[in-house]
């Protein structure tokens, strides 16, 4: 399957382990935006407990998207180990290298990408 794509592999490999490793040491270091907010009344203010709740919700996003992330990049490895890496796990139609490129996780082609927006 690789030699029809012409990909580098060991390029997107690089990529991908690069931006893994990346991502769990963002989310190592996000842990305390994570904390409960304090509610005492007597140390932080209504408004500034509101914006600490509203801020740990907007972190509690970011990390479930970065852990969304570090899904897709695994199973982008497993696929570059299984010989499946480049093709969309839905019609096993080749990625287009350029998307591959940009975002090297992405696991469908874009007329399926398309199609599961639209559906």
């Amino acid at each position: 399957m690789d030699s029809e794509l012409n990909i580098d592999i060991t390029k997107m490999r690089q990529l991908l382990i690069t931006r893994q490793t990346e991502l769990m040491e963002i989310c190592a270091t996000a842990k305390e935006s994570q904390d409960p907010v304090e509610l005492d009344q007597t140390k932080v203010g209504r408004l500034s407990r509101m914006d600490a709740m509203q801020m740990q919700s907007m972190a509690q996003e970011t990390q479930r998207r970065r852990e969304l992330e570090l899904l897709r990049i695994k199973g982008a490895l497993q696929r570059l180990e299984n010989g499946d890496y480049g093709y969309c796990i839905k019609c096993d139609e080749p990625i287009n290298e350029k998307r591959l490129l940009l975002e090297p996780a992405i696991p469908t082609c874009i007329s399926c990408a398309r199609l599961a927006e639209v559906g």
